[in-house]
């Protein structure tokens, strides 16, 4: 079990919201693009800094709204008729785009170093084109675990907070990057072996 598996509960909850969202005019790639750019100005912000800063505590807030704009641009598509193929695109690499920038920040801290870090984003990258790679094949779209999207957000949130309350990370964290470089190789794998093995998509 994922995060990813309380995804439907979350939605339940902003449905009302997105209602009147969609009454409002609000668009789906709207919310696309605006997560994709704010992830991105933050991403570089922090990395900007250079070092362990208070506003690290950005990154948790930061990453559950994402979190839920990822949830309503979703539901806009679906439930009120705006899904498109540019919106496909646009949810999948604006995805992509928007994970690098918030790992960015972490490749400037010298416990992380800039190669896991860079190891790490590459990784997404390949279980997420893992995942997309199911709708080649008439699998659907793939999102098994052990280290989905949702999954990393906690894990990037909580080092955030760390930094944002407890300032420099201890040393000994060193291995996080490469045990999410791993969690990430398995995700691949087991996203892999869904579509192959026949297994049905799930369902964004």
């Amino acid at each position: 079990m994922t995060l990813y598996d309380l995804k439907p509960r979350f939605q339940a909850m902003l449905r009302p919201m997105v209602a009147r969202m969609a009454a409002a005019g609000v668009r789906a790639n709207h919310v696309t693009v605006a997560a994709a750019v704010l992830s991105v100005l933050l991403g570089v912000w922090l990395a900007v800094l250079g070092q362990p800063h208070p506003l690290f505590i950005l990154l948790p807030v930061w990453l559950f709204l994402r979190m839920a704009m990822n949830a309503i641009d979703g539901m806009l598509a679906r439930e009120f008729d705006q899904a498109t193929p540019l919106g496909v695109y646009l949810n999948e690499i604006g995805d992509i785009v928007s994970d690098a920038a918030l790992l960015l920040p972490f490749a400037v801290l010298h416990v992380f170093g800039a190669f896991w870090v860079g190891l790490v984003i590459v990784m997404t990258l390949v279980a997420e084109y893992a995942g997309v790679l199911g709708w080649a094949v008439g699998a659907g779209r793939r999102y098994d675990g052990p280290f989905g999207k949702s999954d990393r957000a906690l894990v990037l949130g909580l080092l955030g907070l760390w930094i944002g309350v407890g300032g420099a990370l201890p040393v000994w964290l060193w291995w996080i990057m490469p045990a999410m470089a791993v969690l990430l190789l398995m995700t691949t794998i087991n996203r892999v072996r869904a579509v192959t093995a026949g297994a049905s998509g799930n369902e964004q």
